[in-house]
């Protein structure tokens, strides 16, 4: 294995650092909340494919956090769920079609 020498890693640590002079402490606090949310939520589990949806979810929740509309998700999604038809049982259960050679 070849190893390049020509960059030295001059490494940081802000723990360290006197009270106040934190480089950016919000970005760590969020990239902290995102990280405990990752493994939390997903245990570790998060794939490159599906990495951007991840991403845009926790940004989701994160902008909502403080939302005062919070309490009104659970009425808003029962009232939409009284505004449509039922679907039945077996339209639920039916195969969609996917397209070139899949499940017809």
């Amino acid at each position: 294995m070849k190893r390049c020498t020509r960059h030295v890693h001059d490494r940081q640590i802000q723990r360290r650092q006197a009270e106040g002079e934190h480089l950016l402490p919000r970005a760590h606090r969020v990239i902290s909340l995102l990280k405990r949310w990752l493994l939390g939520t997903h245990q570790g589990a998060v794939g490159h494919d599906h990495l951007d949806a991840y991403l845009d979810e926790f940004t989701f929740r994160f902008n909502r956090r403080n939302s005062r509309s919070r309490s009104k998700l659970f009425y808003r999604l029962a009232q939409q769920a009284v505004q449509i038809a039922p679907a039945p049982f077996s339209d639920l259960i039916k195969p969609q079609a996917i397209g070139y050679g899949g499940v017809k």
